[in-house]
């Protein structure tokens, strides 16, 4: 307050009347002194808040390791990431311990599918467990030949059409169906860019599950193929899973058929999965008289593959 005073008697222009006089030079050192007192009290009285909140708040928030870990288990993991561990140092603390995510893990059934690969973040391996879903797209025809890349589209070249025979999956309502010279379509799966990061990929190997389904017409012989290649990032391939063509004969069940292969130990460096399959009927009749596939499947299955 005094030097506030002493600013505004300069600015009036009555500084003439104090400058030759001891008793101005008496002020100046009286003002110094004021707002270096005044500041420094005002500074300790600043920390004393500060510190007096930051016990107050440490205090409000405090709550026993083992019943805060019990109450973040029972929030949804979303929330305890993106709200309670920005609470306290407390909570951030539990929010990011192992044991938290461990645990989640074991209450979730997500169950290390080899005991020798430890996960180094429990809470990373978490999130990928639940974010396990089909890396194909459009993998029923429900969108034409929409994210398919075609290969080859011989005879009168693929078609989609209502099953001609129920399938297992009641919520499966169409196919894709081959002609009479070779049909194959593919798909190239970039593991970044649906989140799995190469280092999660070359450090923890997580299985890879793929799957097709496939039948053939009752009145026409058919043939049926796949290839699955996990790639590198210059595509080149690190393993294989390509099993010898099949053959219906005509005269069949028309029933459906499953196929399914799981990646484990491939080594470091997969970045890419090119899933590819086709077939044709074996009676060159025009129209599509050959084998039937649909709801293809690619899934990173980081914890024991059901």
């Amino acid at each position: 307050m005094l030097a506030y005073s002493l600013g505004m008697v300069l600015s009036a222009g009555l500084l003439k009347d104090y400058s030759t006089t001891e008793e101005y030079k008496g002020m100046k050192r009286r003002a110094a002194m004021g707002a270096t007192h005044s500041s420094a009290s005002a500074s300790s009285s600043s920390k004393a808040a500060k510190q007096e909140s930051s016990i107050s708040q440490e205090n409000f928030f405090s709550v026993p390791l083992e019943i805060l870990e019990e109450i973040f288990l029972n929030l949804p993991p979303y929330q305890v990431v993106r709200v309670c561990r920005s609470v306290c140092h407390q909570w951030k603390e539990v929010a990011d311990s192992e044991s938290l995510w461990k645990e989640r893990c074991r209450r979730e059934g997500y169950r290390l599918s080899n005991a020798s690969k430890i996960p180094k973040d429990w809470r990373l391996f978490y999130f990928f467990c639940t974010k396990r879903r089909n890396l194909l797209k459009n993998p029923r025809g429900e969108h034409k030949m929409k994210n398919w890349q075609i290969l080859e589209n011989g005879g009168d070249k693929w078609k989609v059409e209502d099953l001609m025979e129920p399938h297992p999956n009641v919520t499966v309502q169409k196919n894709f169906v081959t002609s009479y010279f070779l049909c194959r379509k593919s798909q190239l799966i970039n593991l970044e860019e649906e989140g799995y990061n190469p280092s999660f990929m070359d450090d923890f190997q997580p299985d890879i599950k793929i799957s097709d389904w496939f039948a053939p017409r009752w009145d026409c012989g058919s043939e049926y193929e796949i290839c699955v290649e996990l790639l590198n990032q210059k595509k080149m391939p690190v393993q294989k899973f390509a099993p010898e063509t099949i053959y219906f004969e005509q005269w069949n069940d028309q029933k459906w058929n499953q196929i399914t292969h799981v990646f484990q130990n491939y080594g470091p460096g997969v970045r890419y999965i090119r899933f590819t399959h086709g077939g044709k009927d074996t009676k060159f009749w025009a129209g599509w008289y050959g084998i039937r596939v649909t709801d293809s499947s690619v899934e990173i299955c980081p914890a024991m593959v059901t």
